[in-house]
């Protein structure tokens, strides 16, 4: 089958026309839509609101229309207009390829068209399709003959289009209309494989301890149908019936509490394209949503320790870049889930990638933490120096962290300490640390340049 078209030259339908629909023939080198909004969710769930203007007689119409979605959920839809009531809806989705024309003419009659390649003269003979299973096999008056892909010049031409092989993804409906006219109405349904996500641009300025970060909304459309000039309105959040789990690595330290203008629909905020715009099949668009120049941001490091953790070599910590989304010192907007890659200029002052990471739905006023990667010249090795039971449930466990740094400045790496469950109490430590949480502390370590700091803590545990 997927040899056709090449065992094949040319494949033509005799009358071809006569088996579409005048409104349809119409159509066909354009786009049967009417005014066209696209409402698109981060699940890959979009609604599509289709006008169109329809003529219709007095009583039963069966009336067709093509370019909807190609992975359309026909229980969705819904055909509203003054003095119609739906009767019943059916969607054709088997679309006309040269395999699938084929493959419906199975027990039929075609005509093959042979050309001589030496003198160019046509011949014609009628053949019977047997099958059109991994190859083309064909009834020709008494000899069975198979279509080879040898690379001679042949056509076949069918007298007729096959029932429900559409040129394009088609929805027939019967309506029960209350009088002859032209009646507006409005098709919705629901269509997945039309999605959206945020991705982000960030230029960091070490320097200044500032960034510029620009936002675009990337559209995907792989749904079979092109949306001409449509209004289309992103939904940032996650509505039920959408697809699985994502895994965000990027941090968010505290939660937002702050809010702006923008329009909300219930949970979800909204994100409406300034223009119409034209959603091509097989597309990936970008829109720019967010623009902002010299947030405060600041590079720093971090290691994270598991309880008991021990390692007999340094080990990187990680390269993170801090920042604030308030509307006071931040970037002054709520963030849609997406990626953020962060660049940086070198010393001839092109911008260069320095590493990317995703992030949750961000509301406005919250502190980030995005790890970019893991630093080079920064390290730190934990050590288990003594553990000692001091009961049947109580122990105490000496730890020592040193932290290296081979940079020319001086550097303050977040060191924190997890799996701290339990009645875990520092009894000792020669660096003041914070609490953070039931079970992880911190500490603000300094280092010096071409330097080493060590950090000696002791817990006692008792459970």
């Amino acid at each position: 089958m997927r040899a056709l078209a090449r065992t094949c030259g040319a494949i033509v339908v005799a009358g071809a026309l006569a088996g579409i629909p005048a409104a349809a023939q119409d159509g066909m080198p354009g786009n049967a839509q009417g005014d066209i909004a696209v409402t698109i969710y981060n699940n890959g769930q979009s609604l599509v609101q289709d006008e169109r203007q329809l003529s219709v007689a007095a009583g039963r119409n069966r009336i067709e229309f093509p370019d909807v979605s190609a992975r359309i959920r026909p229980e969705t839809v819904t055909l509203s207009g003054p003095g119609i009531a739906i009767v019943e809806q059916n969607f054709d989705f088997d679309l006309l390829t040269p395999d699938k024309l084929m493959d419906k003419a199975v027990g039929q009659s075609i005509t093959l068209v042979r050309t001589n390649p030496a003198t160019g003269t046509e011949r014609s003979e009628r053949a019977k399709v047997l099958a059109a299973n991994g190859g083309i096999v064909l009834q020709i008056g008494e000899r069975i003959e198979v279509l080879r892909d040898d690379g001679l010049p042949v056509r076949a031409v069918f007298d007729r289009l096959p029932p429900n092989l559409r040129a394009r993804p088609t929805l027939s409906v019967t309506v029960d209309a209350a009088s002859a006219g032209t009646v507006p109405t409005r098709l919705s349904y629901l269509t997945p494989n039309l999605g959206w996500t945020a991705d982000y641009v960030a230029l960091f300025d070490a320097a200044k301890g500032a960034m510029d970060i620009q936002g675009w909304v990337t559209l995907t459309n792989t749904t079979g149908t092109t949306f001409a000039n449509a209004r289309t309105l992103l939904v940032a959040g996650n509505p039920g019936g959408g697809g699985g789990f994502r895994r965000m690595t990027g941090t968010m330290d505290s939660a937002g509490t702050e809010s702006n203008d923008r329009e909300r629909l219930g949970d979800y905020y909204l994100y409406p394209l300034a223009e119409r715009t034209t959603i091509a099949n097989a597309q990936q668009k970008q829109v720019s949503f967010l623009d902002v120049k010299g947030a405060p941001a600041q590079s720093t490091y971090e290691y994270v320790n598991r309880w008991l953790g021990s390692s007999t070599e340094a080990v990187s910590t990680a390269s993170v870049l801090r920042f604030s989304t308030s509307r006071q010192g931040g970037l002054g907007d709520q963030l849609p889930a997406g990626t953020i890659r962060v660049y940086m200029r070198d010393a001839r002052g092109d911008p260069q990638f320095i590493g990317e990471n995703s992030i949750g739905h961000t509301p406005m006023g919250s502190a980030m933490s995005l790890r970019t990667g893991d630093a080079f010249d920064v390290k730190v090795q934990p050590t288990v120096v003594s553990r000692t039971r001091k009961g049947d449930s109580r122990w105490v466990t000496k730890m020592k962290y040193t932290v290296t740094n081979a940079r020319p400045a001086p550097v303050t790496v977040l060191l924190a300490q997890d799996g701290l469950y339990g009645d875990v109490r520092i009894s000792d430590e020669s660096l003041k640390g914070e609490r953070i949480s039931a079970d992880r502390v911190e500490w603000q370590v300094p280092v010096p340049a071409n330097g080493k700091t060590d950090v000696t803590v002791t817990f006692d545990t008792r459970y």
